[in-house]
């Protein structure tokens, strides 16, 4: 299958053509019974003939190109609808009868706050040239209404909220929320592509409008992206500022598998400047080695890392609820548990070692330690706990394995 993309230089191209190409190549192993031969990215610096060839060999067109932020008003019809019957016609002319995508806006449907937008009118018209183009010569035609897009490469201070939120958050500079209680509907990159990838595969979700309502439908004229987010602005700000805290905290804000905020998250990284990447942590060092706290979770405890010299033994303590998993990664060391309530005293022993990693549960009740074996080497140990610690609830008592 050959695909063209137009507006493949755009934010949405970008992340399209990204994917399509990983198909391509082999990379995404989702897809085993899609075959792309050819991705046709087309923007500005391409040429009419490269667009007249593209629209002959083509098998799939993505028609991602449109003008969100023209200098007058004139050119959001130019630019929205000019291109996409420059587009159809030259299918036409080629007798080309391919599936053809339409990315549309919510601001087609001219209803609400939308109802005197010159974009609106611009994508309406679209809309309309598309469908009457599918009546005319029996291509497939999807028409896609997006909501508010969000994700990695989105250009900050264009027209996407998000990503000029992100963007000045991760860089320190100041924001505006003159509303915060203003809900957004709001698509994240990757759902849309995956919708997109689906609908290249002849599985794209129909539906028909009703203003900005979405009434799913088998064979309905329109279609769209099953899963969107709405979200207030100032919950949107709220999260950001958490995420920007984390490199202090340490704290991990709870990120549930496809959840808003594991996508805001991850679209808040990207625009991170070099010098937010890495970030110092504190090192707690004492003669025996090292102790350094990496990552606290809201629920779910805490990960460190602990450094023991040549020779060294640590812990010798013991927890009444609190657990934990030693893992050594690198050195050769030895834990040993005692069951406190144990009158035999009976010592239970692992022998560790960074060529071996295997994870060592502490368990509540038994006094625990960690023994460097080497006379050279330190002893390299990621540690999780159950729980951050609490200098008021230490739930840590000393008492010597043997």
């Amino acid at each position: 299958m050959r695909v063209l993309v137009t507006g493949a230089k755009g934010f949405v191209g970008k992340n399209l053509c990204a994917s399509l190409k990983n198909i391509q190549d082999g990379k995404d192993k989702r897809f085993p019974d899609l075959k792309i031969d050819a991705v046709f990215e087309y923007d500005l610096g391409n040429t009419p003939e490269e667009l007249d060839a593209w629209c002959r060999e083509c098998d799939f067109v993505f028609n991602l190109a449109g003008v969100n932020r023209p200098q007058n008003q004139e050119e959001f019809m130019e630019g929205n609808f000019g291109f996409a019957s420059l587009l159809l016609d030259t299918l036409k002319k080629h007798g080309n009868r391919c599936p053809v995508m339409l990315s549309s806006s919510q601001q087609a449907s001219l209803t609400g706050r939308f109802g005197n937008s010159e974009y609106g009118r611009s994508k309406k018209a679209g809309e309309e040239l598309f469908l009457k183009y599918q009546d005319e010569t029996g291509a497939k035609v999807l028409v896609y209404r997006f909501p508010n897009l969000f994700g990695k490469w989105c250009r900050p201070n264009y027209n996407s909220a998000v990503a000029t939120f992100c963007n000045n958050i991760a860089n320190d500079l100041p924001i505006t929320v003159n509303d915060p209680s203003v809900e957004l509907e709001l698509l994240y990159i990757d759902d849309l592509v995956d919708e997109m990838i689906a609908a290249l595969q002849g599985k794209e979700h129909r539906c028909d409008f009703d203003g900005l309502g979405v009434f799913p439908m088998e064979k309905g004229p329109y279609c769209y992206c099953p899963v969107t987010h709405h979200v207030k602005l100032g919950e949107i700000v709220d999260l950001l500022y958490r995420f920007a805290e984390q490199p202090k905290t340490l704290t991990i804000p709870e990120i549930p598998n496809g959840s808003f905020a594991k996508k805001l998250y991850s679209t808040y990284l990207s625009y991170l400047p070099k010098e937010k990447v890495a970030f110092p942590l504190k090192m707690n060092i004492d003669d025996r080695g090292s102790f350094t706290e990496l990552v606290h979770t809201l629920n779910c405890g805490q990960v460190s890392i602990n450094i023991s010299k040549p020779g060294i033994t640590k812990g010798q303590h013991w927890h009444h609820t609190k657990w934990e998993f030693f893992i050594v990664v690198s050195g050769h060391g030895l834990i040993q548990e005692r069951n406190l309530n144990d009158p035999e005293g009976k010592v239970i022993e692992f022998e560790v070692t960074g060529d071996n990693i295997q994870c060592i549960h502490m368990l509540p009740g038994y006094t625990h330690n960690i023994i460097n074996l080497s006379d050279t080497e330190d002893l390299v140990t990621v540690m999780y706990c159950n729980e951050i610690f609490d200098p008021n609830k230490p739930d840590t008592f000393f008492d010597p394995v043997q």
